[in-house]
């Protein structure tokens, strides 16, 4: 695990496999955070409403907030499945974080699902939590942008 601190960007990161939200089964431990579409089964954090726009145009939205996050890094990439992975760095300790968003039909529009977690520690004082939530506010002010 401390290597995972000496490293950079997503290097030191094992290699991911693609989340499956259906099945994903939330740690105990409050260093994480999952927003789900109302209309998705399954526990989470945070819900919203379906977006009424296409999971394409959805996906491209996530991954430009993303792009524009300080110290995240791409990590992994399922265009097939409209899922990515990145991990984000904090400033001060260098801490790694994951984050999974994918994009996919539910209830008449397009849900996302966004999950933040550490991986190292067990409490983040709420960092995750708020990290979904900015994200949440940059992917929807995108979507209103066009």
């Amino acid at each position: 695990m401390i290597g995972l601190l000496f490293s950079r960007g997503a290097e030191g990161i094992p290699p991911p496999d693609p989340v499956d939200f259906a099945t994903l089964a939330l740690p105990a431990t409050p260093n994480t955070c999952l927003l789900t579409p109302t209309t998705a089964p399954g526990a989470g954090h945070l819900h919203h409403d379906p977006f009424p726009v296409s999971p394409d145009a959805a996906f491209a939205a996530i991954r430009g907030v993303a792009a524009a996050q300080p110290r995240t890094f791409p990590l992994a990439d399922w265009p097939d499945r409209r899922q990515a992975q990145w991990v984000a760095r904090s400033r001060l300790m260098n801490f790694p974080d994951i984050i999974v968003a994918e994009c996919a039909p539910s209830g008449g529009g397009t849900g996302l699902w966004l999950y933040s977690r550490s991986l190292m520690g067990r409490s983040d004082f709420g960092v995750n939590r708020a990290r979904v939530l900015d994200w949440l506010r940059a992917f929807e002010d995108r979507l209103r942008r066009g």
